[in-house]
């Protein structure tokens, strides 16, 4: 009896249910019944002859070699997702989506800029929210993150470390900082601006805690708002040390303790390295990132 090949039917209730978790929740992704994502699923598991999903009380689980079939079902709707947003033009032309986190917008809108300036077929939508845009699931096709993705259909490149350190406004330091010196037990005297709750738990924000800071008169979600506020002068902020060194109206500040530094890694989906405007947006942007971390 000849053996059939999973179609992309299979393999897309495979990928709903690897990322939902459940029969019932993928078949609400998908817009069927959760009794057809269990008849997909036991097919597919017949082609394969194995179980593949594994339910329990706490939803489903896939077994470790089913993850190839989730890798190949990722690539599959990047793939159709890049010809229905450009029509399978083989050129520099179409839309890239690019997922920055908010403190990399200044350095490389303007590497963007010029790189659309090369191609005049090429669009650019840029997104930046506190929810890391999903690469896997097509949401961008580019991405700068400073943490590893653990998808098996991801590339993560390491492009560097991203010093930081603490800064205030030139008129803050003359004000209150005689000599831009700030030592641990003078901390609590000052104000901070900071992270809202929702992202106390972030390393940085630890470490401005344990470093002293106590009186947070501003907080925010935004890097840009962050900086925004520590540019005004209302208060001492963390910020990397590439954005710090884009305002001359910032001081960096001399202390006992160095900040917790950054991991940088630049994202994209394995297949798209085939794609002529991902190619380009990926080698820009890798280039431009590197050199303002070095």
């Amino acid at each position: 009896m000849k053996t059939r090949t999973p179609s992309w039917d299979d393999l897309r209730i495979l990928l709903a249910v690897h990322r939902d978790k459940s029969f019932l929740a993928a078949g609400k992704a998908l817009g069927v019944a959760p009794s057809t994502v269990a008849r997909r699923v036991e097919a597919l598991e017949r082609t394969l002859g194995r179980p593949i999903v594994h339910r329990a009380n706490d939803g489903t689980r896939l077994d470790a070699h089913a993850l190839r079939l989730v890798a190949l079902a990722e690539e599959l709707e990047l793939g159709l997702a890049s010809l229905v947003r450009d029509g399978g033009d083989a050129a520099v032309s179409g839309t890239v989506r690019v997922s920055l986190p908010e403190g990399f917008i200044r350095p490389i809108v303007p590497a963007l800029a010029r790189l659309r300036a090369k191609h005049a077929a090429l669009a650019v939508e840029l997104i930046s929210e506190s929810r890391v845009a999903d690469l896997a699931r097509g949401e961008a096709d580019v991405g700068i993150r400073i943490v590893r993705s653990t998808s098996p259909s991801i590339v993560s490149k390491f492009l560097g470390r991203a010093s930081t350190g603490l800064f205030a406004s030139r008129a803050y330091v003359d004000r209150r900082l005689p000599g831009a010196k700030l030592p641990r037990d003078l901390a609590g005297l000052h104000e901070w601006v900071g992270f809202d709750n929702s992202l106390d738990r972030l390393p940085h924000q630890v470490w401005l805690r344990e470093y002293g800071a106590s009186r947070f008169v501003f907080r925010s979600n935004s890097a840009i708002a962050i900086e925004q506020a520590v540019l005004e002068g209302m208060g001492i902020g963390l910020l990397s040390e590439m954005q710090g060194r884009t305002f001359p109206g910032l001081v960096q500040l001399d202390l006992e303790a160095s900040p917790p530094h950054v991991d940088v890694f630049l994202a994209f989906h394995r297949d798209a390295r085939r794609t002529p405007r991902v190619r380009v947006v990926v080698k820009e942007i890798e280039a431009e990132t590197r050199r303002q971390l070095g």
